[in-house]
């Protein structure tokens, strides 16, 4: 009888134990959002991979939210050379959110430009740790 007692009261303490760790852990599904973290400071890579995909993932639906993380290398390109300017302008215009690491703008000395530009600056490491955690597909390059 004992022995019955305490495996009932076992399982509604691990029942109910759940059940609350359920609910205090319970996240959005977003793992239909994607980030992209765009660090290369080479226009090929920006051009061919990292823009091209970015903007169709956008234009086609295959993720609800898009967001291209300028990072580091990154920066100074969005800001220097004209054809990527207007590819991150098109961008934009297609509703992919920008946002940019400060600390790494800053050390290019372009935060003032990529803000003037329509891009979010500012710390990237909270942000970006968020994405992570609330299940955010996320492709680094």
């Amino acid at each position: 009888m004992i022995m019955k007692r305490t495996i009932l009261i076992l399982m509604a303490i691990t029942l109910t134990t759940g059940v609350f760790a359920q609910k205090q852990t319970e996240m959005n599904d977003n793992s239909n959002k994607l980030a992209v973290l765009w660090t290369s400071g080479d226009p090929d890579v920006a051009e061919k991979m990292v823009f091209m995909y970015t903007l169709n993932a956008k234009r086609n639906d295959w993720f609800d939210e898009v967001v291209l993380i300028i990072w580091g290398p990154s920066a100074k390109l969005a800001v220097e050379n004209e054809m990527i300017r207007d590819y991150i302008k098109t961008m934009q215009d297609a509703g992919v959110k920008t946002e940019a690491c400060l600390y790494c703008a800053k050390m290019y000395d372009v935060h003032e430009k990529l803000a003037e530009r329509g891009v979010d600056v500012k710390g990237m490491g909270v942000p970006l740790s968020d994405y992570l955690k609330e299940g955010w597909k996320v492709l680094s390059l």
